[in-house]
């Protein structure tokens, strides 16, 4: 009876032996109304939810580092075209100007740049082509233009975030020169062989001016030894000199080279007239004042030296003409001479200059910058030249070992040859040099700025240079 019960209600012998307390039977096999209730998820089930949104980060990030990137190209770009613009709109000045059309180098410039892709008439966000003359460095002055195109570009990635960076300004700068004439402050006459010779580490710098050599000689400047040439341009005669042959162990040349140039050959004042020359005064230690009695004077010395034997010397403004050699000894307390301010040495005959080893020298030409400042009594037609030795005199020029020297002046010597010895250091601080040849050695160091009165050179045809 029981067990047939049991079966009519579903339950399976074995499984239900018993009813529990209070007459409620439990099926076999069928969980409880709380084991009904919805299972509790893991924390792993929500990881589809993170990979959607790294997903989504890691696609701006791409975006974003895909624009900069197409920012950063571009803009390079347009920088590229900027200079193309620049490197044309600056040769187009100078051929202007070197062919005497030099207010219409401006608008040339303009269109050259429209030509390559900067349109300075564009109603909107127009380029700008700006012309100057530079200053400062090797290629400065009147023989150089300088261009300098700019124009407002649009970005697209910073621009879309940001209004102030919608909008980029790009420049670029290049410097022409040709057809101009560069002032020469550095003429060395000699028509044959080397007549600059530079070498073991010496400097000549000519600023914003050039050099000249009329040699025809394939090595008519040498510059050897790790020593350095600095001018506005270096003009030959010579059309054989090849830089790489003759600027050679370390050294430098910067400057406008330019072959085939006509002569220098500064204008020469006249003679000065003299009667009787005195003996050298100098020689004994002490005190001294030498010259002529007023500025405009002349005085002739057979030969004069100055600073022997730890004299003190001072040279009054005027004229001296000296038949011998002017000797400058290293002086008392450094100094050669004191005053020297308003002088023109004229050497004639036989005459010759010698500054020595450990000399200081302060020599100004009339109407001249002196040293410390004021301006040197005005001497009439010597104006501008501290030393002139006479055409024909061929006697040499040394300057020794050691000699720091201040001459405001020209130097000129046109029929014989300088030498600037080691440790040396000459400042020609307004005028220039002109001789047969210029020898530098051991360290020396020459300072020339311009003279008008040695001519100048054409630099050819307008080309890039920076």
């Amino acid at each position: 009876m029981t067990g047939g019960w049991a079966k009519a209600r579903g339950w399976k012998a074995g499984r239900a032996s018993s009813v529990p307390a209070g007459g409620v039977a439990v099926r076999a096999g069928k969980p409880p109304e709380a084991a009904k209730r919805c299972p509790v998820r893991s924390a792993g089930d929500e990881s589809g939810q993170a990979v959607v949104v790294v997903v989504v980060v890691v696609g701006l990030l791409a975006v974003g580092f895909l624009g900069l990137a197409l920012d950063a190209g571009y803009l390079f770009r347009e920088k590229r075209m900027a200079q193309s613009a620049a490197d044309a709109a600056a040769v187009a000045a100078a051929e202007e100007i070197a062919s005497g059309n030099s207010g219409n180098e401006q608008l040339v410039a303009n269109a050259v740049a429209k030509l390559n892709g900067f349109d300075t008439a564009l109603a909107t966000n127009p380029a700008t082509v700006t012309l100057t003359t530079p200053s400062g460095g090797n290629f400065s002055g009147a023989a150089y233009v300088s261009a300098t195109v700019s124009k407002p570009v649009q970005t697209f990635f910073a621009g879309a975030f940001n209004s102030r960076l919608a909008t980029e300004t790009v420049s670029a700068t290049s410097t022409a020169g040709g057809g101009q004439l560069s002032q020469t402050c550095v003429c060395l006459g000699g028509t044959s062989g080397e007549t600059l010779n530079m070498s073991n580490g010496t400097r000549l710098t000519a600023s914003g001016c050039g050099i000249v050599a009329n040699s025809s000689s394939a090595s008519a400047i040498g510059v050897t030894g790790g020593s350095t040439l600095t001018a506005a341009s270096v003009g030959l005669a010579s059309t054989s000199w090849v830089e790489a042959n003759n600027v050679t162990g370390g050294s430098s040349l910067t400057g406008t080279v330019v072959q085939g140039v006509a002569s220098c050959a500064p204008s020469l004042p006249p003679a000065p007239t003299y009667s009787t020359c005195l003996p050298n005064p100098g020689g004994n230690w002490g005190t001294f004042t030498w010259g002529p009695s007023s500025p405009t004077g002349t005085i002739c010395y057979s030969s004069l030296t100055v600073g022997a034997n730890g004299s003190t010397c001072t040279l009054n403004p005027g004229i001296y003409v000296i038949t011998g050699t002017l000797h400058f000894e290293s002086g008392a307390s450094g100094h050669s001479n004191l005053g020297g301010n308003g002088v023109f040495f004229y050497l004639t005959g036989s005459a010759n200059l010698v500054i020595d080893n450990g000399a200081n020298v302060n020599l100004v030409a009339g109407n001249s910058a002196e040293l410390g400042g004021g301006t040197a009594p005005d001497l009439g037609v010597y104006d501008g030249i501290a030393i002139y030795q006479a055409t024909g005199d061929t006697s040499g020029i040394t300057i020794q070992g050691g000699s720091s020297s201040y001459i405001g002046g020209a130097v000129y010597a046109p029929s014989a040859a300088i030498a600037l010895g080691n440790g040396s250091s000459m400042t020609y601080p307004i005028g220039g040099i002109y001789a047969t040849s210029l020898t530098m050695n051991g360290g020396g160091v020459l300072n020339v700025t311009q003279d008008t009165n040695e001519g100048s050179v054409m630099m050819g045809s307008p080309k890039l240079v920076q």
